[in-house]
């Protein structure tokens, strides 16, 4: 089964092999940026990065067509996932900070309708007397 945190060549807005634009999605970088880095550090590398390239397209698997469809059906949810292969830890942080924020809010809502003293109980109290 692939892995949505994954690395894979992302052949389908890729310009050769799909190595620069599959980088780009792992790391959330424009694919214009990785190119550019690459052809620079080819250049002024010595062709490491050029072995590194072919060595990558070899090895590395194509990016499965279910999360091309995932993207275009729902670009917030491909945007996560982006976020995730790059920093893992921040997701967790951020996702940790979103559940807790909505602990809170639910916590004041039953706080607020369960109170003695909350204002809908008054105006209960109020058409019950009338």
């Amino acid at each position: 089964m692939a892995r949505r945190t994954g690395f894979y060549l992302d052949k389908k807005n890729g310009k050769f092999l799909g190595v620069c634009a599959g980088i780009a999605d792992y790391t959330g970088f424009d694919v214009l940026w990785v190119r550019l880095a690459m052809a620079l550090g080819t250049v002024f590398g010595g062709g490491f990065l050029a072995i590194v390239y072919i060595v990558l397209a070899v090895v590395a698997d194509s990016k499965p067509s279910a999360f091309y469809e995932a993207e275009l059906a729902d670009p917030e949810d491909a945007q996560f996932w982006q976020k995730t292969r790059a920093k893992p830890q921040r997701s967790i942080r951020e996702t940790r900070s979103s559940f807790r924020d909505i602990d809170r809010r639910l916590r004041d809502i039953e706080t607020s309708y369960t109170s003695q003293s909350s204002r809908l109980a008054r105006e209960i109290d109020d058409l019950g007397r009338n």
